[in-house]
């Protein structure tokens, strides 16, 4: 953060650094900070892929799912085959019991980048919702695998189990 405030200081309409900001401080959970950021970063340009895919992140990390689907609605049109986009699109379905239209997504992803944790974790929670519990026990061991102190995995291997 400290890098990325002495870069703001130097260009403070820089949608790039913005961007990064509120990536950064959705990472240390400073949602509003990181809900700042992206808002002005997006009114800069208001286009870009990568912006609106983790403004959209953090508005599914503030449970505004509606707000996260409108964001990553625009990037899916912009970019269909971003596994990262895809796959928040997957999890804000999934939270909006879209079982059906999340494993659509995640099916996509799944193609895209079969061996991504973070992919196969959101897959295996919802599987589970859908009381497929062998399907969702396999992606979440895959995914465990790959990432075995993914705390977020673990926490849903648990409870699957």
């Amino acid at each position: 953060m400290e890098d990325l405030d002495k870069a703001h200081v130097f260009d403070p309409n820089n949608a790039f650094t913005l961007t990064t900001g509120g990536d950064a401080k959705g990472a240390l959970k400073d949602y509003k900070g990181a809900l700042e950021d992206l808002d002005r970063a997006h009114v800069l340009n208001p286009n870009n892929a990568v912006t609106l895919t983790i403004h959209g992140d953090v508005k599914r990390m503030f449970k505004n799912y509606e707000g996260a689907l409108d964001n990553l609605e625009k990037v899916h049109v912009l970019d269909p085959n971003s596994a990262f986009t895809l796959t928040i699109y997957g999890d804000v379905k999934g939270a909006l019991k879209d079982y059906e239209g999340a494993l659509d997504d995640l099916e996509k992803v799944h193609v895209l980048d079969p061996n991504s944790a973070f992919t196969l974790t959101i897959y295996g929670d919802v599987k589970g919702a859908l009381k497929d519990y062998e399907g969702a026990l396999e992606d979440l061991d895959k995914a465990h695998v790959h990432e075995p102190n993914n705390v977020f995995n673990l926490i849903i291997l648990a409870h699957v189990n």
